[in-house]
């Protein structure tokens, strides 16, 4: 594993008191992953992996409260998003992003616990599938499940393709948010939405990630037959994966239901479930200490903070 600045924090549940350390992970299929580390070098890790169309600062308060539990927890964009590396060939396939996954595991960071939101939890399930021993301590997935409701899904990837040309002020943006979760109230921090938006050179904002995602996670690109086979992939690699893991639910969300909880539960039994009141697919945007706090207490109980 290559070396990370150290960095130095105490204390739960108080903030970090230093920004994150910046890194950059050269993988050797020439994709590069932005990622930000908190907390010291050498401390058990946990390796946050954000859902389809957010970027790595959706887990800024989860991983500072981490961090200041005695962890070194690092946050990073998938390709195609934020600051990583776009796909040349527009390859953003479940698999792909697996691959990227198991080059930083392989590589950069060794044994961490991963917690992965939607398409974040898809690769940790897959990555580590391909491996007969483990390459991570433990996995939490955060409303992902190996079965989706399709309804949930199409609603996501229709708020994706809302406004390709991108909105005039942020607060279009903020107001496009709104309605899109409209269980929250409406974000004030303007400056804050920056983190996942990137300006045009006309002056308009766009959401931080390649179109060419759209392309690759179109509605009817995979027959019935299709689907169901990569359902079948995502089953058996959660019914094999044999470190501890645990399920995040969101109780309102429309993407995993109870029963898609049931069903992994009835495959891969190990698993932890937490079905978490007040919150819908995006969970930690909704409940983050909520969400921090049952994170906390599984890895605690997996990787204890002097474990290192």
């Amino acid at each position: 594993m290559r070396s990370l600045e150290r960095r130095r924090v105490r204390g739960y549940p108080k903030a970090v008191s230093h920004a994150p350390q910046r890194v950059t992970f050269a993988l050797p299929h020439g994709i590069d992953i932005a990622a930000d580390v908190y907390g010291e070098e050498g401390r058990p890790t946990v390796l946050f992996l954000h859902g389809g169309g957010q970027t790595r600062h959706a887990w800024g308060g989860a991983a500072e409260a981490i961090a200041a539990a005695g962890y070194r927890a690092i946050t990073m964009d998938h390709r195609g998003h934020g600051e990583s590396s776009w796909s040349p060939d527009g390859a953003y396939e479940a698999e792909e992003f697996a691959t990227d996954l198991e080059a930083v595991l392989l590589e950069y960071v060794h044994q961490p616990i991963l917690v992965g939101a939607s398409l974040g939890g898809m690769a940790a399930l897959l990555a580590q599938h391909r491996h007969a021993k483990p390459i991570c301590r433990g996995i939490v997935l955060v409303d992902v499940t190996p079965r989706l409701n399709r309804d949930g899904v199409l609603r996501i990837l229709s708020f994706m393709q809302h406004k390709p040309e991108g909105f005039g002020s942020l607060e279009e943006v903020a107001d496009a948010i709104a309605s899109y979760l409209p269980h929250r109230k409406r974000s004030d921090n303007l400056e804050g939405l920056k983190k996942n938006l990137r300006r045009t050179p006309e002056g308009r904002w766009v959401w931080h990630w390649d179109p060419k995602l759209l392309e690759s996670w179109r509605p009817g690109r995979q027959d019935d037959e299709q689907r169901e086979a990569s359902i079948r992939r995502r089953l058996e690699a959660a019914a094999a994966i044999e470190v501890p893991m645990m399920l995040i639910r969101g109780r309102m969300s429309d993407v995993v239901s109870e029963e898609n909880a049931r069903e992994l539960l009835a495959i891969a039994p190990h698993t932890e479930y937490v079905d978490l009141a007040g919150a819908a697919h995006m969970v930690a945007g909704d409940r983050n200490d909520a969400f921090t706090h049952a994170v906390l207490d599984f890895i605690r109980r997996v990787l204890p903070a002097d474990a290192a």
